[in-house]
């Protein structure tokens, strides 16, 4: 069982955080305008958070992919409820999908590879789901993640290393109020980028994190501490 079967609500919590809507939400739906997305593989969907998202944002095709079975139960009852035209598949993509899509998106999917052979073969499995020249969009745990467990308390959450920062460590998630830790796994720099080149990739740009017009506008001193040591990097790419 997935370790995510049982938390799609705390995921579908999170969403309506501040972090994620005048942040996240803003930087990655910013960047996907940047090029093609009509056809969008949403990679490690969860609850279908982003699928909609992307639906919502111009893309005229989006099916999302996750190996968890109660992410993907949850995602296609807001399908039914909602009747956005998203497809939610489970386990392996199928071969038929391959080479089709334009923009692969996966948000926080490569920190759950527990060794670079599964961290590569996701990486893998973006590049094979993309046309030639598609463009695959990730944000993993960013390898300069600042130290203090305490630093990214202000939006909602606290992220920490079990001992020293090494590739394959294990990086705890954990919301607030929550009792629950999600465990993620650290990689630097030097191995995403190895792993992505090696998948059939360009060498990866670190793109900078983007506040919504309205958190713009605001006191955007509380936001400084987030974008000066973010805890996620946003890596953009194409498949060569």
């Amino acid at each position: 069982m997935s370790q995510f079967d049982d938390l799609a609500s705390l995921y579908e919590d999170f969403s309506a955080t501040p972090f994620r809507q005048h942040l996240e939400f803003p930087t990655v739906l910013g960047l996907v305008k940047e090029g093609p997305h009509g056809n969008v593989l949403d990679l490690g969907c969860g609850s279908g958070a982003y699928s909609r998202l992307l639906r919502g944002s111009g893309a005229d095709r989006v099916t999302g992919l996750d190996e968890s079975t109660g992410m993907i139960d949850h995602a296609r009852r807001r399908e039914r409820a909602e009747g956005l035209g998203i497809r939610y598949l489970t386990g392996e993509l199928p071969a038929e999908l391959h080479g089709t899509f334009d923009l692969v998106l996966a948000v926080y999917v490569l920190p759950y590879a527990t060794t670079y052979e599964e961290l590569l073969g996701l990486c893998r499995t973006a590049a094979d789901a993309l046309r030639p020249g598609g463009r695959f969009l990730t944000l993993p745990v960013h390898p300069d993640f600042h130290r203090d467990r305490d630093h990214y308390a202000p939006y909602g959450f606290r992220v920490w290393t079990d001992g020293e920062r090494h590739d394959g460590a294990r990086v705890r998630l954990r919301f607030r109020d929550r009792d629950v830790d999600i465990i993620a796994r650290y990689w630097s720099a030097e191995a995403l980028g190895r792993a992505l080149v090696e998948a059939g990739f360009a060498a990866p740009r670190y793109r900078e994190h983007r506040l919504s017009d309205t958190a713009a506008a605001g006191p955007v001193a509380f936001w400084e501490p987030y974008l000066t040591t973010p805890h996620a990097a946003v890596l953009d790419t194409v498949r060569v």
